[in-house]
Parts: structure tokens; sequence; C-alpha cells
């Protein structure tokens, strides 16, 4: 074993601090150790360390190794003692005295780095340590690399910053592609997905989603596929794979629930890399069956293994980065790889082990043994000063402290060479709309942002969702009964011209299971209304009032829109106005004579989902191809300035986004009113001043869409009569995702569909 081995430079005496830290040798020592964190696997000389014959893989049960799994009971035990500290209080102690925690700051002024994030500064720190970029790819000019579980994408953003701000790969011809799960699949959600769609929203070409649009790398299918989408490169230099998923409710089994994870983007790795190509892999401990033969298969693959903790990743927590050297190739792995594929999937490591114990040579796991003490020697020591410290600092302890973030921030920017790199050399150039940055911000996608200790959040568990809601952020906005009608304010003004028709495309896959997150709507309201729906039998159609809610009457709701035709008028005496109604006759017929200038014509409106798909929302394929025929039928009708009232149950979905979408590029004004006069749940879409030249330029495209639906939903029937098993298909996008996110119908979307949510929760919490 070796402290360095495959790193770019050694750490020498010389610094290049200009504070105090120079004439104080511990500090400087303490510093210098931040930055060296590393321990290297070196091969015997007999070369006995070599892949095994794959007859014998995937064949024998996963084995415990004692001395490791005595390391992760005692780090464990160490970890139990956060147990009942609030996360938010803690994370705040924890992050001022994380030595590194000035080091994001820093870059963000000092670099004006594109996504700068935790997750930037350590791709970053492992490019100034390791020769990551391959001799060949640095002497032809030509990189080639792929992003394996990449949202939000800081490690591409700070791969680009590093090559043109460095003077060998300054013009160096780069291509990359990535993978995530697909922040815009209203079906994952959960601990897994990323939200953060800053650089996702702005470079949708480049990302592999698969061809059931989920972006799981964890099917099988979508490995191969993938190897289908990189075809075009050369030859791939570089793989990384930052995949996770949130296991904060079941900390201690970290590195097990995530081994299968490993696996698929280890097969993945070797598969798409060329000889000579590096990989990175994040990981956590190291004690687990599973953990001893990826190590060992990547050794027996690299010629350098080097296990890695940058400064910049917080002292406290077990994740390391995996950074492997010079691939040799694939025909040495091949017959192995193929088998690998073969068992690909999301229950892997839960088969038998890849290799047997008797067959991880003994100088394999002795050195392996001295990396997992090193790096649970270095979390336990940092875990156990960070809880003497919550008891209390002195001001001396907080000022030293203070002066070593400083003097960590100073040091990572002059010994990774960190500079500025003016934003026309970003990868997206093109600015992200400011509501598309808000709302990637400030949307968790289903992620549920911790509140209050371990134990506390334990007990939550136990409760119903009434007592969850009532504890959690959200009660008093649900619980409030509402004043006036919800909507008013929020428009749609003018005409969208911008929109790129001839551009848009259709995304068939899989039919929605249940609809677990949307890119229009806050993640955890809509976490709170599905465990709502699971533990509650519900049809919207018979839920009564609040009786305490503010009423929406259509008469006022007509007056609006005769008041916006008098406002567009100037004053010009104009023929009657046309207001298509989607609804009753019964609920809008007695206002007509009260109007005068509105002429109201009807049509029935999309009828509610079935009761067994409530936690489909608007996602159910027969009520999105009723409610796109509701959208071609009033395009095909209205005159010029003619008027459309339309309910819609929400627009959390792609598809009931794209209609809306649609009005806007076809009316001069789009508001909503929540709820809609004719029932108790949803909103009325108010669209004012139609504009029918608007409309001949998307009629062709709705119409083939509605056509696609109308033809999927008779393929299910005809299964269904046959009682044949095969994959149910939907359409799951038809306006491209970057028109969804621009202008103001991101905020619109998610102010309706929250107005939407609240109004369901308030009824379910009344019931």
């Amino acid at each position: 074993m070796n402290a360095g081995h495959g790193t770019r430079r050694k750490v020498g005496k010389q610094q290049h601090f200009n504070t105090r830290a120079t004439s104080d040798p511990e500090t400087l020592m303490e510093i210098q150790s931040l930055f060296t964190k590393a321990r290297a696997y070196v091969k015997p000389s007999k070369k006995e360390w070599c892949i095994p014959n794959p007859n014998v893989s995937l064949r024998h049960p996963a084995e415990q190794h004692c001395r490791l799994q005595a390391l992760k009971v005692s780090l464990n035990a160490v970890k139990n003692q956060l147990s009942d500290k609030d996360v938010q209080v803690w994370h705040q102690h924890t992050n001022f005295t994380n030595r590194a925690g000035k080091v994001i700051a820093a870059v963000r002024s000092a670099a004006n780095a594109e996504v700068c994030t935790q997750a930037w500064c350590k791709f970053y720190e492992i490019m100034g340590t390791f020769n990551l970029l391959p001799e060949e790819a640095l002497q032809t000019g030509e990189l080639n690399t792929v992003h394996l579980c990449e949202a939000p994408g800081a490690f591409i953003t700070a791969l680009n910053h590093f090559i043109k701000t460095r003077e060998s790969t300054r013009y160096c011809d780069w291509s990359w592609a990535a993978n995530t799960l697909n922040p815009y699949h209203e079906a994952n959600g959960g601990s897994t997905t990323i939200a953060d769609d800053r650089l996702i929203a702005n470079t949708l070409p480049w990302w592999f989603f698969g061809s059931d649009n989920t972006g799981n790398i964890m099917i099988q299918s979508h490995l191969l596929e993938l190897q289908a989408f990189v075809s075009n490169m050369r030859r791939v230099d570089m793989v990384t794979a930052d995949g996770s998923f949130d296991c904060q409710e079941n900390p201690d089994e970290q590195e097990a629930l995530v081994a299968s994870l490993h696996y698929c983007e280890v097969t993945a790795a070797l598969l798409l890399l060329s000889p000579g190509g590096s990989f990175v892999l994040k990981m956590f401990t190291l004690y687990e069956h599973s953990s001893i033969c990826l190590l060992y298969l990547l050794n027996c693959c690299f010629h350098s293994v080097n296990i890695f903790k940058p400064a910049t990743s917080k002292a406290g927590n077990s994740e390391v980065y995996v950074v492997c050297l010079n691939y040799d190739s694939k025909d040495a792995v091949r017959p192995l790889l193929s088998k690998l594929i073969r068992n690909y999937g999301p229950h892997m490591a839960n088969r038998e082990a890849l290799f047997p114990s008797a067959l991880v040579p003994e100088s394999f796991l002795k050195q392996h043994e001295e990396v997992c003490v090193y790096f649970h020697t270095l979390q336990v020591k940092t875990i156990t000063e960070n809880l003497q410290l919550f008891k209390g600092m002195s001001t001396e302890q907080r000022q030293q402290l203070d002066h070593i973030r400083d003097c960590v921030a100073n040091e990572y920017l002059q010994r990774f060479q960190v500079s500025f790199l003016p934003r026309r050399r970003w990868i997206s150039r093109k600015a992200v709309s400011p509501v598309c940055c808000s709302m990637s911000a400030g949307r968790p996608l289903g992620q549920k942002k911790q509140t209050g200790s371990f134990n506390e959040r334990r007990e939550l568990q136990t409760l119903n969702w009434r007592e969850r809601i009532e504890r959690g952020s959200h009660a008093s906005w649900i619980l409030r009964h509402c004043t006036e009608a919800g909507g008013t304010g929020c428009v749609l003004e003018g005409l969208l011209k911008d929109c790129l028709v001839d551009s848009w495309y259709v995304i068939i896959g899989p039919a929605l299971p249940e609809l677990r997150n949307s890119p229009f709507c806050d993640g955890g309201l809509l976490n709170h209304l599905n465990e709502a729906l699971m533990d509650t039998v519900v049809d919207w159609r018979c839920v009564a009032p609040c009786v305490s809610c503010y009423v929406v009457y259509s008469a006022s709701i007509l007056s609006d829109v005769a008041c916006i035709f008098k406002h567009n008028s100037d004053g010009i005496k104009k023929k009657k106005r046309q207001c298509l109604v989607f609804g009753s006759r019964s609920v809008w017929g007695s206002c007509e004579n009260q109007v005068k200038d509105l002429v109201l014509t009807f049509s029935e409106e999309p009828p509610f989902p079935k009761t067994d798909c409530i936690k489909l929302h608007d996602g159910e394929p027969l009520y999105q191809q009723q409610l796109l025929g509701c959208l071609v039928f009033s395009l095909q009708t209205l005159d010029s300035g003619d008027a459309l009232l339309l309910p819609v149950l929400s627009a959390l979905t792609r598809v009931t986004a794209a209609v809306v979408l649609c009005l806007h590029v076809c009316f001069h004004s789009v508001t909503f009113r929540c709820p809609p006069p004719s029932g108790v749940v949803g909103a009325l879409l108010v669209c004012v001043g139609f504009c029918p030249e608007a409309a001949v330029r998307i009629l062709p495209f709705l119409t083939s869409i509605q056509n696609s639906m109308s033809q999927l939903l008779r393929e299910e029937n005809d299964m269904a009569k046959n009682q044949s098993s095969g994959c149910d298909r939907q359409v799951l996008q038809f306006v491209p995702m970057e028109e969804l996110l621009t202008g103001g119908l991101t905020e619109f979307l998610w102010t309706m569909n929250s107005e939407i949510i609240q109004q369901k929760l308030h009824l379910l919490m009344q019931s």
C-alpha cells in the first residue's frame, strides 16, 4: 500500500498561503492532510490478481468478513450518537466545522464556475490530483467522456472548466454524453431523482434517458441503448459515476442499499471504456462482500486503483471516490462482462456473490482492510470531534476554525490552479430562464426535505397521513379556508409567438403507474397528496365542498371574461363574442342573459379518471386523450377574439402542461379559477382573445397526437379483450421540455397546481 500512487503531484513543503498559517506548523500539517486522504492498491509483481473464471461468478452466496464487519459495527455505533440531533441544527454545526466549508464560495467568486456545487469542487479536486485524461486523448486533441447518474451536471461543468482553463487541453475537441434519472418523468421520484435541472434544461440532446424515458441506468436494455447512444464517439476516454440513493432513513445499511447501483455503474464503465481510459466511481463504506468483489474486479481491469476522499467531501460522511486509471481493454474482461450484462439489473447485488471468497487473494484482502481501517479512523475522528464541539466552542476555537477554513479555500484555489472562465465558454451559454432557475432550485421532485432528528423522523413514519401533515411545514396553508378564488392575478398575457412548432416531437413510453413527481409543482405537497390517497378511498365527483371556503360563481367568471373583452376593444363597437364552455349548461346557462356581450356554446368536459387511477391525477391516458380532443375541437371551432372555458384536473404531467402551452400560443390571455364552478376540485382555464392564425400553426401536429393517443388506447383495449399481457404505452410528451420551462409558463403551472393540491388536501382533511 501507499498513499499517493497514480497522483499527479506529490505534496511538498512549499505553501501558497499569505496568512499566518505559514508560521504555524500544526495548522500547516492539518491543511496538507486534507488534500492527501488517498490510498492506492499495489498489485503484487507475480500477477496473482486476475479476473476469476466467469463460470464461478454469481454462483456462490456472499460471505461476511469479520474484521470489516467489526469496523461497520464500530462506525454505526459512533454515527448512532447523532440520532437525537436535529438534522438542520447539526448540518449548520458541521458546515462550520468543515475545514473546506468556504471553498465553494471562493470558487464561485474567483472562477465564475458553472453549476458550482460541492460536486463541482470534488471533481475538480479529483482532476487536479490524478491524471484522469488519457495520454492518447491529450496527444490527439480529442476527448470523449460519459457521465452516469450525473444530475445536476456538476462533473460535466467542472470538466469543461478544467479543459478550457488549462494550456494543455484548452483547444481539445471534447464530446460528452450523460445519463441520469429523468427529472421530468412523472414516475420517477422518491429518494432517487435530482430536481436541479439548470444544465439539463439547456443541454437535453446530450442526455440519455433510454427507450422508456425514465433514465434508469439499472435497466438492462438501457445499458445496450447507452452503448448505441455514444457509438459516434471514436473512443470513450473517461466514465464517471456519481450515483446514490437517499439512505438517510436507514443509514446503517447505506453500502448494501446502493450495491446494485454500483454493480450497474461498473458494468457500464467496463462496457463503454476504451483501452487507457479512466473511471471515477463514488462509493461509501467498503465493508461488504459486494464492495470487496467490485474493487477486486476493478484492480484486475485497471493499472491503478485509488480510494480518494476529497478535501471538499465532508469529512464526517462515508463518501469516497474510487479513481481507476489506464483501463486494460475489454478483451480481458469480455467473458465476465457478458455474464454481468445477462444478470444486469436493480437486484444484481441481492443475488449470489460476484466472486466466492476463496478466489479473492489474501494479498488483496489485506490491502483492502488497510484502506477500510484508514478511512474508518478518519470518519470516526471527525464525528467524535464534531460531537465534542457541538457541546460548546470557545471563541478561540471558533477563530482558529474560521482561519483554517480561509486557508483551505486559498490553498484549494492555488493548488488546483482554479482560473476564471467567461460565461461565453460555459457549456450552457444561454441563460436559463429565471423562472426555471427558481423552480428547479425550489422543487424537491419527491425528495423529502429533512427536519428534526433521526429519531423524530422515525417516529413520524408511525403516524398517519393527517398527523404528518399537521406536523409538517405546509400545515397552516393546507388547513386554512380559502377566502377568494385561486388564480386571481395569475395570467399568461399575450400570444406565445416564439415556440418552434416544427421542432416538436412525440415521446411514447410505458404507461405511468402513478404520478410521483412533477416539474410543475412543489414535490412536498404532491407527496402529501399521494400519501393521503394511498390511505383514502375517494371519488372526487362525490366529495362535498368545504362550507367555510370561498365559492367560485359562474357569473363572476363570465363577468371577468366580458371585462377583458371590453378592455381589449379600446372603445370600438364589436360584435358579440362566442365563449365555448366545456361543462354543464345547468351550471352556466342561467348566467347567459346577465352578460350581454357573450354568446355561450356548450360542450362536454373531460370526465374524471376512474377511481383506481386516482393517483395518476391528470396522467390517465384516456383523460389526456379527451382533454387534447377538447383543445383540438376548440381550435377548430372558435373565431377570432373568442373565449374558452376549459376545466382541468391539474397540469402535473408534461402532456397537460403542453395543453396549457398550446392555449398560451392561441389566446391573448390565459388565467385560471380554482375550484371550477362545475366541481369541487381542479381548476378552470379561462382563455380570452383567440387567434386563428396561431392555431393554424399547431393544429396539424395536435391532430396527429390525438390520433396517436386514440391508437394506443385501442391497442390497450384489444389486449384487455384478448387477456394478453403486454406493455401498455402512452404519450409522455409532445412539446420539448425546453419550451415548457421557458417564459412564465412554469410559474403559472406551479401556482395553479399548488392551488389544486392545497384544495384537495384541504377537503380530505375536512372529511
